[in-house]
């Protein structure tokens, strides 16, 4: 099973947004830690699309 690139890029942006987070949470930044939050949530997104983009691919090819 191939990794599909929205993969890689969904890991890298929940991992972006979880030190974001925490930079957010650290230096008591309300606004950094809620955008540390949405772009994890984008990253799961994007990865889990890329699981089922992949998936597809497999079952097809």
């Amino acid at each position: 099973m191939a990794i599909d690139k929205h993969e890689v890029t969904g890991t890298l942006k929940q991992a972006g947004g979880a030190i974001k987070e925490a930079a957010g949470k650290l230096v008591g930044n309300e606004r950094m830690e809620a955008e540390g939050e949405i772009q994890q949530t984008e990253g799961k997104v994007e990865k889990n699309a890329g699981k089922v983009k992949g998936a597809v691919k497999d079952q097809f090819s």
